[in-house]
């Protein structure tokens, strides 16, 4: 058909012998008890005159070990006799095809679904704590997916912004007693003049060298809020930040309250339901905001430079403007969810920074497909409420997700909907592209 895909099957290798499947699966059992013999196997507790008490715990720790070997042999094989999902380079045209129609089904369902938890789940405060939990991890999946998964910029300073805009707006209600509407683009704008700041040292580095030195920016913003307690309290945070209100009218009891207005009685739920909406607002205007980018001249150049940057500059685009534009389009949207975050909180401090929430946030973009905002939203909500969904199994919970993260990169290294197909297409490919199609239904 004039058309070429590298599968999984043109590049077979030779089926590895049970000696090499032993020995993997041993050096990983191996790895195993050395890590659980200092987490599980060996404990210490303070016995009652001080001193310090040691037992073992060996039966958990084998039974972790073994596992971890019976897995590392299942895996193996598997992946040997069906071969990884993400072998295939070229996705044909009628499986590309394919998966946009059905991301056209599931993401309007998907909208629909979010539109009615608080109607379905009114009484479930829990689950509305939830939702909102979710939405404010999808809307910084979404600014970070536009550094990371649309322009290529590894970045794991992200939480940087996020505090960035959360104080913003906590220092600015608090000491000028500004409303939540009137600080939210005042946060969302100097935490992208950070990201700016951020993007003048990195232009001319990439991959370790880009991510280190981001790294680097997120503690650097963190140790400067937790040194400078005249200003941000510092490990004592800032409390009290007003939360916001319905065109001036706060959700409170009393006469001054909506609901004393609308003749209703006053249900704390109104307000996590308030804030529902509000971040499920914010979250969808993040999405139209970056669909749009993409198609414009901007958003193609970030495409061009994700897939090379030297042809990217050999073609004439500027990409130091393409950068910052990058980080401060990410960057902005950052802050927005910061700023929410710390109207919804109504307290904030460096703990709620740290660097766990950049590699949370980055493992949900890489998770859900680089540069797709339906597989954002996905591994937001897997990996969010699938933490929950494990509570459970208290320690273990972190073993298992770990565990489900390696499965599905095994089978899909470009995550749940690993997506990079350029905005553009030439005339001669678009013909081809439904040709193909027409074939592959035909």
């Amino acid at each position: 058909m004039g058309y070429v895909t590298a599968s999984a099957t043109d590049h077979k290798q030779p089926r590895a012998g049970i000696a090499f499947i032993l020995k993997k699966a041993l050096i990983s059992a191996f790895v195993a008890l050395v890590l659980f013999s200092l987490m599980i196997g060996i404990r210490t507790e303070a016995g009652p005159t001080g001193q310090l008490i040691y037992w073992t715990r060996f039966g958990e720790l084998a039974t972790l070990v073994a596992i971890v070997f019976v897995g590392s042999i299942a895996i193996e094989l598997v992946r040997q006799w069906l071969g990884p999902a993400g072998a295939s380079q070229l996705v044909p045209a009628p499986v590309q095809n394919g998966l946009a129609a059905a991301g056209r089904y599931v993401a309007p369902a998907l909208l629909i679904f979010t539109l009615l938890v608080p109607v379905i789940f009114y009484r479930q405060r829990y689950i509305l704590d939830l939702g909102i939990l979710v939405l404010t991890y999808v809307m910084l999946g979404w600014g970070l997916n536009v550094v990371v998964g649309l322009a290529g910029l590894l970045d794991l300073g992200y939480v940087a912004f996020y505090a960035v805009g959360a104080y913003s707006y906590a220092l600015f209600a608090t000491t000028f007693g500004l409303s939540f509407w009137i600080c939210l683009p005042i946060a969302g704008i100097l935490a992208s003049l950070w990201g700016v700041m951020l993007g003048f040292p990195v232009l001319r580095l990439r991959g370790d060298y880009l991510a280190i030195v981001t790294l680097a920016f997120g503690e650097i913003i963190r140790l400067v809020i937790v040194n400078w307690q005249s200003l941000t309290g510092g490990p004592n945070g800032i409390s009290s930040i007003p939360r916001p209100t319905l065109f001036g009218i706060p959700l409170t009891p009393g006469p001054n309250g909506l609901a004393a207005k609308l003749g209703i009685a006053f249900d704390p739920t109104h307000r996590l339901v308030f804030l529902f909406y509000v971040i499920l607002a914010m979250a969808l205007l993040t999405n139209w905001v970056t669909i749009r980018l993409r198609r414009l001249p901007i958003g193609r150049a970030w495409e061009a430079l994700r897939e090379d940057e030297v042809a990217c500059r050999a073609l004439g685009i500027n990409t130091t403007t393409t950068k910052l534009t990058a980080f401060a389009t990410g960057a902005l949207f950052g802050g927005f969810a910061g700023a929410f975050f710390a109207t919804r909180q109504g307290f904030i401090s460096p703990e709620s920074f740290t660097f766990q929430e950049s590699a949370l946030v980055l493992a949900i973009v890489v998770l859900g497909g680089m540069g797709s905002q339906l597989g954002v939203a996905l591994a937001a909500l897997a990996m969010i409420g699938g933490f929950e969904l494990f509570r459970g199994l208290e320690q273990y919970r972190m073993l298992v997700f770990g565990i489900a993260m390696v499965l599905l990169m095994i089978w899909r290294p470009r995550g749940l909907i690993g997506h990079r197909a350029p905005t553009v297409y030439l005339k001669q490919a678009q013909a081809i592209s439904s040709d193909l199609v027409k074939e592959g239904h035909g």
